[in-house]
């Protein structure tokens, strides 16, 4: 990874139905081996924002990885779910990475 360009990323902002938090943090926690299985997911944030928020943040090295990403088992996970666990739609952001600092 040291040697990778972090070019484009994803911000992917999740609003959890109150009483279904806890299922969507669980998820989210359980998709870490998934996303360490993307060769081309460089980078791979869960996070959680406030009491029912909660965000995802990844990165590539280009368009193909992030389109791999998009198509993969996490974003296939999330979407067989969302009217279980989201009190709205998943709120996507394509982003350009200016800089990073990775280890």
């Amino acid at each position: 990874m040291a040697n990778a360009t972090v070019k484009v990323g994803i911000w992917v902002r999740l609003e959890a139905k109150p009483e279904r938090a806890q299922a969507l943090q669980e998820l989210l926690t359980g998709a870490l081996p998934l996303a360490q299985d993307e060769a081309a997911t460089l980078v791979w944030f869960a996070v959680k924002l406030g009491p029912t928020t909660y965000g995802v943040f990844d990165a590539f090295a280009d368009e193909a990885g992030r389109q791999a990403h998009t198509a993969g088992r996490i974003a296939a996970a999330l979407m067989a779910h969302a009217d279980e666990l989201l009190a709205q739609p998943p709120k996507l952001e394509m982003t350009e990475v200016l800089a990073a600092k990775l280890p």
